[in-house]
């Protein structure tokens, strides 16, 4: 993780950078053969229904990102694209909308999460689902608690995932801790996750970099992800 510009370079230090490298952290943990890209969350609650500054943003949605989430919505887009054209999985796990019942441990950290009304639900259009795409309702940070995603991903012979959405620090770091435990490696791309605090996107990268999944820019992934396929045409031509 030392040597190439990386998004957290200007919020970890060199030094514990490198101490991290000499606890032998941050290697490449590879990739599959049968992707999944799981987009989380993409909602307008998480980014406002149109670009603007966080603090305008989360007057209208207080749990919005604000721009960082449309910045990222157009990197996400160009992997929704790839995967659709390749005829790979494309799961959307998201917030289920908050009812009663869901009052609890993390409401009472975040009141806000339960004002949310019904539009802030629905799905930015420029990566909305398609008919016959997997949505996974979900009532906690990750996609895997409480949802069906691990039984789906075994059923249609998946073996890695790519992940993007929000929060970074959040529902995306929990779920790739969760899939990183489940055996399925992981890419995040860098810019197609996003985060309220630029901060805590930089060090949870980081973290993510270090112990569950390989992190890169979009282009570096979908670069990858054309290799696989390159890979597996040419299988099926031997």
């Amino acid at each position: 993780m030392i040597g190439t510009k990386q998004p957290w370079d200007d919020v970890i230090s060199l030094d514990e950078r490198e101490t991290y490298a000499l606890a032998g952290l941050g290697g490449a943990a590879g990739f599959g053969k049968r992707p999944a890209l799981l987009v989380i969350d993409v909602q307008y609650r998480s980014v406002g229904n149109r670009p603007m500054p966080i603090r305008e943003a989360i007057k209208q949605y207080p749990t919005s990102c604000g721009e960082a989430g449309w910045h990222a919505i157009a990197y996400i887009a160009e992997l929704v694209r790839l995967f659709r054209e390749k005829k790979w999985p494309v799961i959307f796990p998201h917030v289920a909308r908050k009812v009663g019942q869901d009052q609890g441990a993390f409401s009472a950290k975040i009141p806000g999460i339960m004002r949310i009304p019904s539009e802030g639900y629905e799905f930015v259009r420029e990566v909305a689902p398609e008919p016959g795409e997997l949505l996974l309702p979900k009532t906690q940070a990750s996609a895997f608690f409480g949802t069906p995603l691990a039984t789906y991903l075994i059923g249609a012979g998946v073996d890695s995932l790519v992940v993007t959405g929000c929060t970074t620090s959040g529902c995306v770091r929990a779920s790739v801790v969760d899939a990183c435990a489940l055996n399925f490696k992981s890419i995040v791309p860098s810019d197609a996750v996003y985060d309220r605090s630029p901060t805590s996107h930089a060090v949870n990268l980081f973290d993510i970099a270090s112990k569950y999944a390989d992190v890169m820019p979009t282009q570096a992934a979908i670069e990858r992800l054309h290799a696989l396929s390159d890979d597996q045409t040419e299988d099926q031509r031997t």
